[in-house]
């Protein structure tokens, strides 16, 4: 499928509901878990997705319309949450990443981007030339992406009480 900014919008605005509902009255017992060491729990998710907002899909959005391949863009710290998000409230987070989100989808509809508007180009500092709309398709997957990854933790949870039938459940790796 092509990238589609309607369609995009559709997802990319569901994220923050998805999250508070799934996160927002969560026990910390599962709301902390992770799969291992160096691993996001639904927590860190959170957090992760909320530094998304402020530091990459916007601003690196607004670096290409304003200097395309010229300046490459920041680099992103994918662990930056783990400083500024911990012992803070999962409701104090869900309604920074809803604001966040919210902010940044009426930035973006302001923009009116056109199809043709895909194509500027910028410079990712480990990936090189990229465009715009390739940023965009990525935000709407990095969302599923995590989204999938609570998932995933959330069940791994379970990896050895579901005893025999972990070979039929795909969400947790094989015995």
């Amino acid at each position: 499928m092509d990238f589609d900014l309607d369609r995009a919008l559709v997802l990319l605005v569901r994220t923050p509901a998805i999250l508070r509902a799934w996160l927002g009255d969560l026990d910390p017992v599962w709301l902390h878990a992770n799969t291992g060491a160096e691993t996001f729990s639904p927590y860190d998710v959170l957090g992760h997705l909320i530094e998304g907002e402020r530091t990459d899909w916007m601003p690196r959005l607004q670096r290409i319309l304003e200097h395309g391949e010229s300046l490459a863009f920041d680099p992103f710290d994918r662990f930056a949450m783990r400083q500024w998000s911990r012992g803070r409230a999962v409701q104090d987070l869900l309604d920074e990443f809803t604001a966040l989100r919210q902010r940044n989808l009426d930035v973006l509809r302001d923009l009116a981007l056109q199809r043709a508007d895909y194509s500027p180009r910028g410079r990712h500092p480990g990936l090189g030339t990229v465009t715009l709309g390739q940023l965009l398709a990525t935000w709407v997957v990095h969302d599923q992406n995590h989204l999938a990854q609570i998932a995933r933790t959330l069940a791994f949870q379970y990896l050895d009480a579901v005893g025999p039938w972990r070979e039929y459940l795909s969400i947790l790796p094989r015995a």
